[in-house]
C-alpha cells in the first residue's frame, strides 16, 4: 500500500495542489473552536475521559486538515484514527458512567464495537447500497441513539441528549453523503457542512457527558 499516493474523493478537489481544497481545509477549524469551547466548559473538572475526548476532538481538526490538503494515504489514516478513537473512549465512558457497568465490561463494549459495526455496516449496504464509505458513520448514529433507548427512564436529561447528538450526526452524514451528487450544481460540495455540523456534534456529546458526570457528583455530595 502506497501511503504517499494522492487521491481525488470530494466535489472540492481538482487537482492534487496543496489548496485545492480551501473550504474542505479550513473549515477544520470548527473542531479545535469545539475543542476549545469544551476545554473551557471543563475548567476545573476532574474528568480524565472527557478531557481525552477534548484532545481527540482537536486531533480531528488536525488530522482533517491534513487529509483535505495532502489527500494521501497516511494523511487518511490521521483523518480516520482520531475519529476511531473518539468513538471508542465514548463507547467505554458512556458504558461505564452512563450505564453503570464495571471498567472491565465497559471494555468489553469497546471490543464488540467492531463486530457490531461490521454487522451493521454490511446491513446498512445491503439495504441502501448508495450510502458506500458512509454506512460506517450510519451504524454510529444507530448506536447513539440505543443508548439513549437504553437510558430513557433512567436518565432521561443524558437520553435526551444523546438523541440530540444523534440527529445532529445525521444531518451531518446527510451533507457528507450529498458531496458528490450535487458536485455539478455545487462545485465547492458539501463535505465542508460534515465538518462544521460533526464538530457541533462531537462538542455537543462530550457537553452531555460532562453534564451526566458533574449531575452524579451532586447527588453523591
Amino acid at each position: 500500500m502506497d501511503l504517499t499516493r494522492q487521491t481525488i474523493q470530494y466535489c472540492e478537489r481538482t487537482d492534487f495542489t496543496y489548496w485545492s481544497e480551501p473550504v474542505n481545509a479550513v473549515t477544520n477549524a470548527a473542531f479545535l473552536v469545539a475543542a476549545a469551547v469544551m476545554a473551557w466548559r471543563l475548567r476545573g473538572a476532574r474528568l480524565p475521559l472527557a478531557w481525552a475526548l477534548v484532545w481527540v476532538l482537536a486531533a480531528i481538526g488536525v488530522g482533517s486538515f491534513l487529509w483535505h490538503t495532502h489527500a494521501t494515504g497516511w494523511a487518511s489514516a490521521l483523518d480516520v484514527l482520531p475519529i476511531l478513537g473518539f468513538i471508542l473512549i465514548y463507547i467505554f465512558a458512556a458504558t461505564r458512567d452512563f450505564l453503570g457497568f464495571s471498567p472491565g465490561r465497559s471494555a468489553a463494549a469497546v471490543v464488540l464495537f467492531f463486530p457490531y459495526a461490521a454487522v451493521v455496516t454490511a446491513a446498512l449496504l445491503a439495504l441502501a447500497p448508495q450510502l458506500e464509505a458512509n454506512a460506517g458513520y450510519a451504524g454510529v448514529v444507530v448506536l447513539i441513539f440505543v443508548y439513549a433507548a437504553i437510558l430513557r427512564r433512567a436518565a432521561p436529561a443524558t437520553a435526551r441528549g444523546l438523541a440530540i447528538g444523534a440527529v445532529i450526526l445525521a444531518v451531518s452524514l446527510t451533507f457528507r453523503a450529498l458531496d458528490a451528487p450535487v458536485c455539478d450544481v455545487l462545485p465547492i460540495g458539501t463535505h465542508f457542512l460534515w465538518h462544521i455540523l460533526n464538530a457541533v456534534m462531537l462538542g455537543w456529546m462530550i457537553e452531555v457527558y460532562r453534564r451526566r458526570r458533574l449531575a452524579g457528583a451532586r447527588a453523591q455530595g
